[in-house]
């Protein structure tokens, strides 16, 4: 098995160069670990600023909404290059964005102890983690193509792989961190990560953007739309039609073997450049974002893509989140400490994976309304776990407040997993060529979004509620309010398309 693993490793390392294979880990190891510095995060909302749980919830609501403009990002890097490069120059400004808002929160009290404050860095925070992300969704979609197409599992793998393994030991040692350590220190320490994530930008070779022979024309981008047209039939009829190939004006293939022999050597031709101040280039960044724009509104135009994103944005927006009230909940009623909460996100992890391995093996050939309906089902019978554990239910049993956490972390992760999973999937095979990362990005912002108005929501009702420290009485009913609109999507399933599956062939 070993050597089974380190000849997958060294034929992705011919493939795409151990260089990118570097970023790439990095950077999703980084969004896994994330984990760790947030819990920091949580108690310091808490327990030293002192903060409502609706007042909570709402500042964290406002630092991740960088994650839903996310398509900011990559037409930024689709169209408009930096020094003839489109990646490269943006993944070093997300990453300086990624580490810079954590040092100064460490270092500087008064900041750290500024609700207003703590809000602006952690935006900026997240601007430049939502940054990566995109670019580096780009990066992969570019370098999966051509020979390497068959490489596109094994990359999405190591991706998931990668994040999956940040995010256990994101929760695990947060929570010791949290017994040992000062807040200020583990927002120092996990600047780490993003520094060395700056690094390794450096090493990575990307072609220049820019060509005079290479150079995009009005319209080009507006072809691809073309792909989105003839996939409408096709894309939910049972999975048979994969995804479009990509195209790219950046090459990001580091040290193939072709280069060793001496294939891939830069001519001159393809260092002859536009200066970017020369006004043809800068009418052609133009007419390449205006294209690009004309590109996702036609495409939003189509019943195949607007009806189900619809939906999925729905499905988010109209559930009140209370993760942050029961966080209060745990650690104020129940005295959970900070070390076993860690373990439950641990455990929440291998629910995520757990729930992924079981999509792929059992559900990605049935119906996506079957699915989708019986997520929810599922979901909202879990919100009965919550709806024990507040009303203390379970004790008559016999059964303790940490199983019950435990297990409702776990479970209600992998229930999730099944409705992330369809998304992604379909999402993907809707990105049309040459905008790739632009429109999955703006596909995963209408679920960001989604998400960050169900965070509002929750926090709306908490404070409506008067759920706060001491004051937990009216938990219950917000609970309550929770399951019974977790059933509402159900009914406006019929915005999925009737043939659509979740298989991912």
């Amino acid at each position: 098995m070993r050597e089974g693993m380190r000849g997958w490793l060294n034929r992705m390392t011919v493939a795409f160069g151990a260089t990118f294979l570097q970023l790439v880990v990095f950077v999703y190891f980084t969004q896994g670990f994330r984990s760790f510095v947030w819990t920091a995060v949580s108690y310091q909302l808490k327990d030293i600023l002192k903060l409502s749980p609706s007042a909570s919830q709402f500042v964290v609501s406002v630092s991740f909404f960088p994650w839903s403009i996310k398509p900011l990002y990559g037409i930024l890097s689709d169209c408009i290059p930096i020094s003839g490069r489109r990646r490269k120059p943006y993944l070093i400004i997300a990453s300086v964005l990624s580490f810079l808002p954590w040092l100064v929160l460490g270092l500087l009290s008064v900041v750290r102890n500024s609700p207003m404050w703590l809000t602006v860095f952690l935006c900026l925070q997240n601007i430049g983690s939502a940054m990566a992300d995109v670019v580096t969704d780009a990066m992969i979609a570019e370098a999966v193509r051509l020979e390497r197409a068959a490489y596109a599992g094994d990359l999405q793998s190591l991706s998931w792989f990668a994040m999956a393994i940040g995010g256990v030991l994101g929760s695990l040692l947060g929570g010791i961190a949290l017994l040992n350590l000062r807040i200020s220190s583990i927002f120092l320490l996990f600047s780490i990560l993003p520094i060395m994530q700056l690094l390794s930008c450096y090493s990575v070779d990307e072609a220049y953007a820019g060509r005079k022979d290479k150079a995009p024309v009005e319209g080009s981008t507006l072809d691809s739309i073309e792909n989105v047209q003839s996939v409408e039939g096709d894309v939910f009829s049972n999975g048979r039609t994969s995804l479009p190939n990509l195209s790219s004006s950046s090459n990001f293939g580091i040290h193939k073997a072709q280069q060793r022999k001496g294939k891939g050597k830069r001519t001159a031709a393809d260092t002859e450049f536009i200066d970017e101040n020369h006004p043809t280039l800068r009418l052609q960044w133009f007419l390449s974002l205006k294209s690009a724009l004309r590109t996702l509104s036609s495409a939003f135009k189509r019943p195949v893509i607007l009806r189900p994103m619809a939906w999925f944005f729905f499905s988010h927006a109209a559930v009140p989140n209370f993760s942050t009230a029961m966080f209060y909940y745990q650690t104020e009623v129940l005295h959970l400490d900070a070390s076993f909460l860690g373990t439950a996100r641990v455990v929440g992890w291998c629910g995520l994976m757990l729930g992924t391995f079981m999509y792929n093996r059992h559900l990605k050939r049935m119906k996506l309304r079957i699915i989708l309906l019986w997520a929810h089902i599922g979901l909202s019978l879990l919100i009965l776990f919550d709806i024990a554990l507040v009303s203390r239910a379970h004790t008559k049993f016999g059964i303790s407040d940490r199983y019950m956490v435990l297990i409702g972390s776990a479970l209600s992760d992998a229930v999730n997993q099944f409705k992330m999973m369809p998304f992604l999937i379909i999402s993907g095979r809707l990105c049309p060529p040459g905008i790739e990362g632009t429109l999955f990005a703006l596909f995963m912002s209408i679920n960001n979004l989604g998400s960050t108005l169900g965070s509002f929501l929750g926090a709306s009702l908490a404070s409506i509620l008067n759920i706060s420290p001491p004051k937990f009485e009216n938990l219950l009913l917000g609970i309550i309010l929770q399951l019974i609109a977790t059933l509402i999507p159900i009914t406006f399933l019929f915005l999925i398309p009737q043939d659509a599956t979740g298989s991912s062939t």
